[in-house]
């Protein structure tokens, strides 16, 4: 059984991946003012409350993008499992299939989406990551990552919005009917969702116009993967626990060296 932690800036994704499915998923506030023994405990609580024995983890592994809770996860995994986890970063890179782009620079989530769609694909393809930020991740025919583009997610944009606005909104994930708002919440949802609709269908293309290749395989993740109904048919590929997937393939080649 694999355990895996992405560690975000928003929140920390927890799977438990048996008889090759991921059985159960949890999130947790990333909050790193919290102590180690706050995320031992919430692991330990998830274990119990879904009856899943602690010595049936037979690897962790970890991807972070917030320094200030890697070490936390890790003396935290290592407490509760005797094991040390995998922790993504260059030294895990060098032995991929896949060739990084600033290896010291790139997000270890970005790196997991893209060695997951690569392994899936085998050609070129993009990474369209619907996370606290919007991210296209690009590799090439022969698996080196060409580049990342990156916005603003769309809960930051919406929240950025409503907190400035002269009346605080709880403005709900919601595409609406027309783009003509007729209140505020209807404007931040007609801007922000169908903006955002057309900048994923704009970017694609770019992506496809600059590196000439119609044939370019297209992958959506992240928790807000599947907002904006009208993109699926945009998508070759929808894969919500993407990121999940990529920390389990990588543990793979890893336990296998």
């Amino acid at each position: 059984m694999v355990l895996a932690f992405d560690i975000g800036n928003s929140d920390i994704t927890i799977g438990v991946y048996k008889d090759n499915a991921w059985k159960h998923t949890w999130r947790v506030p990333s909050q790193a003012e919290l102590p180690e023994m706050f995320y031992a405990m919430k692991v330990r609580e998830y274990f119990l409350e879904d009856r899943i024995a602690l010595d049936e983890v037979s690897r962790v592994v970890i991807s972070s993008v917030v320094p200030d809770l890697t070490g936390k996860l890790v003396h935290a995994a290592r407490t509760l499992f005797e094991k040390d986890p995998l922790v993504l970063g260059p030294a895990v890179y060098e032995k991929l299939s896949i060739k990084v782009l600033r290896p010291y620079e790139i997000g270890s989530d970005l790196v997991c989406n893209a060695f997951a769609a690569y392994t899936f694909f085998q050609r070129s393809c993009v990474v369209v990551d619907f996370g606290t930020a919007l991210t296209f991740t690009t590799l090439s025919q022969d698996g080196e990552i060409l580049g990342v583009s990156i916005a603003p997610g769309l809960k930051t944009a919406i929240k950025s919005l409503s907190q400035n606005t002269a009346k605080l909104f709880d403005v709900p994930l919601v595409m609406p009917a027309s783009v003509l708002g007729r209140g505020t919440v209807h404007a931040i949802q007609a801007g922000v969702l169908v903006g955002y609709e057309g900048m994923v269908k704009h970017m694609l293309h770019r992506i496809r116009v600059e590196l000439n290749d119609d044939s370019l395989k297209s992958v959506a993740t992240g928790g807000l993967s599947s907002i904006i109904p009208s993109l699926k048919e945009t998508f070759d590929h929808i894969d919500p626990n993407l990121t999940l997937n990529g920390l389990r393939l990588i543990g793979e080649v890893f336990a296998k060296k």
